[in-house]
């Protein structure tokens, strides 16, 4: 039997196999039906705006519940469906919904539970684009949000008020990789009748279950380590519940911001070797900021899963591995050094983004962005991506910029 929306129920021997399967082997099977099509290992692509009906029977069905099959291309097609079960089981969510963008993931999931006159908090290590939908776009409408410490845990109490809506997490911060408290945060949450959402990125999905801590939205930009290639603009926002993820689907759905099925189908691809590709991120982080600890040009290293971190005990509660994104402050050298030294690299690439197969590099000015803490820091600041080149070459890399640093200082 064969769903409207294109799934298939799971009988109970299946669902007992489900819950007994490996994050491993679930996302290698997840969203797959190869023999509903035609024996093809992946769900291909539907490219589809017009859906035509069988009968008038059939169209006024389909009206009545729009989001349970294939109704209008925008809504979603089998590659879309296909894409979204995956996500949903990586996270252990109810069910996800995919956009056309990691930003449009935040954006969208806020823009289905406020109204103007609500009040919400974001943490002050947020993505910056979000900081800027937060205090431009939102105000416009009449809803205010207050940024908070990162570490604040527990006593986010004080500052949730009567008309807060909404506590928008990311943990670690993709710029400077605070570490929340999260089921601190989200009792907190719950207790008062707040609502959570976290960028789970920096995790993919694999390292941090934000539904096992009590989160309500999980997002993810799917560009990143899901996709994994660099090569397409993909969002995803996981809903604990029925109701929750009827209100991000129908707030997508009036705004427009649907997924595309050929980027659904690169998200398709890439989640099924996450795993395998995140271990070999990891390595390499690890290996090079461990490397990087040890260099006099480096003052410190910002990594979650470094004993050293301040929030390491946070991440090896919470999480079960790290991603390669972390960051480091240089001891005080001038702008065209630091220039220099980036410009000198050719296994890291200077650009924004990361999660791809290469390795990045981007100079960055916490401080210009924050306005509820203040950053600790008196050097150049960088944000790194390892990549899955061989770390001695990446190493040698970074080697000889320091080299070309130090001439320039």
């Amino acid at each position: 039997m064969v769903l409207d929306n294109g799934e298939t129920p799971l009988n109970s021997r299946e669902r007992r196999q489900t819950k007994a399967m490996k994050k491993e082997t679930l996302l290698t099977t997840a969203g797959r039906r190869p023999r509903e099509n035609y024996g093809i290992v992946n769900p291909p692509v539907y490219h589809a705006s017009t859906i035509v009906y069988p009968s008038v029977k059939a169209h006024d069905e389909s009206r009545k519940n729009k989001f349970a099959g294939v109704s209008y291309g925008r809504v979603g097609t089998p590659t879309t469906f296909a894409f979204e079960e995956a996500v949903a089981t990586l996270e252990g969510g109810h069910r996800s919904v995919s956009v056309s963008s990691g930003l449009n993931a935040l954006t969208t999931a806020v823009l289905a539970v406020v109204k103007a006159g609500d009040h919400i908090l974001a943490s002050d290590s947020v993505y910056f684009p979000l900081r800027v939908f937060c205090t431009e776009m939102l105000t416009r409408f009449g809803v205010e949000t207050t940024f908070y410490d990162p570490h604040v845990a527990g006593d986010i109490s004080k500052l949730i008020r009567k008309n807060t809506r909404l506590i928008c997490m990311e943990s670690p911060g993709s710029v400077t990789f605070e570490m929340q408290d999260v089921p601190a945060i989200c009792k907190v949450a719950r207790d008062a009748g707040v609502l959570t959402m976290i960028d789970n990125t920096w995790s993919g999905g694999l390292y941090f279950q934000p539904f096992k801590h009590g989160v309500d939205f999980s997002i993810q930009a799917a560009t990143k380590y899901i996709t994994g290639h660099s090569d397409s603009m993909l969002g995803t926002i996981t809903a604990a519940n029925e109701e929750h993820w009827l209100l991000v689907k129908q707030t997508a759905t009036k705004l427009g911001t649907h997924a595309a099925p050929d980027d659904c189908y690169l998200g398709q691809r890439g989640i099924r070797t996450l795993a395998v590709r995140l271990s070999q991120h990891q390595e390499n982080g690890l290996k090079l900021a461990r490397w990087l600890q040890g260099r006099p040009e480096v003052a410190r290293v910002v990594h979650p899963a470094l004993p050293q971190d301040p929030g390491h005990r946070i991440w090896k509660r919470d999480f079960t591995g790290a991603c390669g994104l972390f960051g480091i402050m240089l001891k005080p050298y001038g702008k065209p050094a630091v220039d220099a030294l980036i410009d000198s690299l050719e296994v890291f690439g200077l650009g924004y983004s990361w999660g791809g197969y290469e390795s990045l590099i981007v100079p960055s000015n916490p401080a210009s962005i924050r306005t509820a803490t203040q950053f600790d820091g008196t050097g150049p600041y960088l944000r790194l991506h390892a990549g899955l080149e061989d770390s001695e070459d990446q190493i040698a890399d970074l080697e000889r910029g320091f080299s070309v640093l130090n001439r320039h200082a």
